[in-house]
C-alpha cells in the first residue's frame, strides 16, 4: 500500500481561498469584517491562557482579529511561509521586523536601491532606536560581504527595487547572509509572490507594503510580515527577543516554544502589542478582496508594462528605458531567472527634454493619474524631480535615481492601446 501524495492547491486557488472558511454562525462565504475592539473570554482561566501565550485566540483587535487572521494566512500561503502578521503599513512592517531583531547599537545591511521612504526610515527614524544602517550596492555583491561586522543582525533587500527596473540577485545575497549567520529580509512589494517567492531563493523573512499590488486598488494602507520558518533564532543567543526567557510571559523562550513560526509570534506579542501599529479589519477585508484577483492583475500589469516599455524605447523623445523585461536591459537575465512570468508593472524612463519635458508630460496625460502611489489598477505617473525630490539639488536628485529627466510609471490594467495612446498624445508637448 502506498501513501497518497499530498495535494497542493495552485497559486490562483490559494489567492481566493487560503485562510478563509464560511462563517460558522451565519454561513457567509465572504470573510466577515469583525469590526470590534476586543473579544469575550470564556472564563478567567481562558483569559489567563490567552495572555500567557498558552492558547491561541483573540484578546484585542490591536494584536489580532479574525479578519486580519485570514489575510495573514493567505499571504503566508502565497509566499510559502509558516505564519504572517498583518500591520498598519509597509513602514510598520519594517519597524516591527527590525524591533524584533535589533538592540541599541546593532547594525543591519541594506541595499542602496530601495524605496525612498525606506531609505529615510533607515537613515533617520531608526537612529532614534539606536539602530544603524550600513549601505551596500546590490550590483556589487562583494559590498555586502565587506559591510558585515560583529554588530550585523540582518540584511535587507527588495526583490524588484522601487521604483522598478532593478532585479536583485536574491540567492547570491542569501548565501552572504547565511555565511554571516544573519537573516535575509526581502521586501517583495513590487514583485508579489505571483512573480517571485523569495523563500525559494534563501530569504528568511518577507515583508510587503500591502498598500501596493497585494491590495491593488489604491483604497487601503497595510503591511504584512511573513516568517519563512528557516532561521535558527536560538543560535549563539544573538536575538534575545527570541532566545531569552520573556518575563512578561512567565519565562517562555519564544524561539523554543513556537519553533518555525517563532519570529511571527515575537513580532506580534512583543512588537505589535507594545508599539501598536494595528491594521483595521476593514482594510484587511479590502486587501483580501484585492488578493483574490492578484494573479490576474499582476500578469496584466506585466504584459501592459512590457508593451509600454517597448513603445517608449522606440519613441524619439525618450533617451532611455529601464525595464528588466526588455532584451538588452542590464537586469534582463536576472528577471528571466527570478521572474519568468514578467518583470513587474513599475519602471522608469528618461526624456531628452529633461526637467521641462517631465513637467509637460505629467501635465499632459489624461488617462494616467499624477500621484505618488504605485501598484494600483489604474495607470499612475510621477516626475520625481518636480515633486517628491524637488527640494534636492540636481546632483542629489541624480544620485537618488530621480534626475531631471526621470519619469516613473506604474502601469495599470487598462487596455494597453489606451495607455500608449495617452502617453503618445502627452509626449507631443514634452
Amino acid at each position: 500500500m502506498t501513501d497518497t501524495p499530498q495535494y497542493s492547491p495552485g497559486f490562483a486557488t490559494l489567492a481566493v481561498h487560503a485562510g478563509a472558511q464560511p462563517d460558522p454562525t451565519t454561513k457567509a462565504r465572504a470573510t466577515p469584517i469583525y469590526q470590534t475592539t476586543s473579544f469575550v473570554f470564556d472564563d478567567v482561566d481562558h483569559a489567563a491562557s490567552l495572555f500567557g501565550l498558552k492558547a491561541f485566540g483573540n484578546i484585542y483587535t490591536r494584536i489580532g482579529n479574525p479578519t486580519n487572521a485570514v489575510l495573514e494566512e493567505r499571504v503566508a500561503a502565497l509566499e510559502g511561509g509558516t505564519a504572517a502578521l498583518a500591520v498598519a503599513s509597509g513602514h510598520a512592517a519594517q519597524l516591527l521586523t527590525f524591533q524584533t531583531l535589533l538592540s541599541p547599537g546593532d547594525e543591519f545591511i541594506a541595499a542602496r536601491k530601495l524605496y525612498g521612504g525606506s531609505i529615510n526610515q533607515f537613515n533617520h527614524a531608526f537612529k532614534s532606536f539606536g539602530w544603524n544602517v550600513v549601505w551596500a550596492d546590490s550590483d556589487d555583491l562583494a559590498s555586502f560581504e565587506r559591510a558585515v561586522s560583529p554588530r550585523t543582525k540582518a540584511i535587507f533587500i527588495e526583490s524588484i527595487a522601487n521604483p522598478g527596473g532593478i532585479v536583485t540577485d536574491i540567492a547570491a545575497i542569501a548565501k552572504i547572509a547565511k555565511r554571516a549567520g544573519v537573516p535575509l529580509i526581502v521586501d517583495n512589494t513590487l514583485a508579489t509572490p505571483y512573480l517571485i517567492r523569495p523563500f525559494e531563493h534563501g530569504a528568511d523573512i518577507v515583508i510587503h507594503s500591502a498598500t501596493k499590488f497585494l491590495g491593488g486598488h489604491g483604497n487601503s494602507i497595510g503591511g504584512v510580515i511573513v516568517d519563512g520558518g528557516s532561521f535558527d533564532w536560538l543560535r549563539e543567543g544573538r536575538y534575545p527577543f527570541l532566545s531569552q526567557p520573556r518575563p512578561e510571559y512567565e519565562g517562555i523562550v519564544i524561539g523554543e516554544t513556537f519553533g518555525n513560526f517563532a519570529f511571527a509570534i515575537a513580532a506580534r506579542v512583543l512588537g505589535l502589542r507594545d508599539l501598536g501599529p494595528a491594521l483595521s479589519p476593514f482594510n484587511a477585508f479590502l486587501i483580501l478582496t484585492g488578493i483574490e484577483t492578484l494573479p490576474l492583475r499582476i500578469q496584466r500589469h506585466c504584459d501592459n508594462a512590457l508593451a509600454v516599455a517597448q513603445f517608449l524605447a522606440e519613441h524619439p523623445k525618450v533617451s532611455w528605458v529601464s525595464y528588466p523585461g526588455l532584451p538588452g536591459d542590464r537586469y534582463y537575465n536576472l528577471a528571466r531567472q527570478y521572474a519568468p512570468k514578467g518583470a513587474g508593472g513599475v519602471f522608469t524612463f528618461g526624456l531628452k527634454g529633461g526637467y521641462e519635458a517631465g513637467v509637460a508630460l505629467v501635465s499632459g496625460v489624461k488617462l494616467f493619474s499624477h500621484l505618488a502611489n504605485i501598484g494600483d489598477t489604474r495607470s499612475l505617473i510621477i516626475h520625481p524631480a518636480s515633486t517628491t525630490h524637488r527640494q534636492l539639488a540636481d546632483e542629489q536628485k541624480t544620485l537618488a535615481g530621480a534626475g531631471p529627466d526621470v519619469v516613473r510609471l506604474s502601469v495599470g490594467i487598462e487596455d494597453a492601446a489606451d495607455i500608449i495612446a495617452d502617453l503618445e498624445q502627452a509626449l507631443k508637448s514634452a
